[in-house]
């Protein structure tokens, strides 16, 4: 895979973790500092490292899913994992300034 192909893949992934969100939270997981390392290998399979806001999110499977989902929808990306980590521990420092606005947080 080229350095541009790796590029535009990794950008086509921000692009989709951006469109998945916590339903009860209105900012999407990637600005929300949920998404700690995505991978991509010369095959262009993936694999996410990511957290929750807390770890009994009752979205929590419908979160997951959406992310396999829209990651695998990436043109050329092979197979997704995910990875679902609680180390470090998700707080609010971890969300872009974008999303500390939206939420009020600034």
């Amino acid at each position: 895979m080229s350095n541009n192909e790796f590029l535009q893949t990794e950008e086509a992934i921000a692009a989709m973790l951006k469109t998945v969100y916590d339903p009860e939270i209105p900012v999407n997981i990637y600005d929300l500092g949920l998404i700690y390392k995505v991978d991509i290998d010369d095959e262009k399979n993936v694999r996410i490292d990511m957290t929750l806001t807390a770890p009994n999110c009752p979205a929590a499977d419908f979160i997951l899913e959406d992310v396999r989902m829209k990651v695998e929808s990436v043109k050329g990306v092979n197979n997704v994992e995910i990875n679902l980590v609680f180390d470090p521990v998700w707080d609010k420092d971890m969300m872009s300034e974008e999303a500390k606005l939206e939420l009020g947080f600034l």
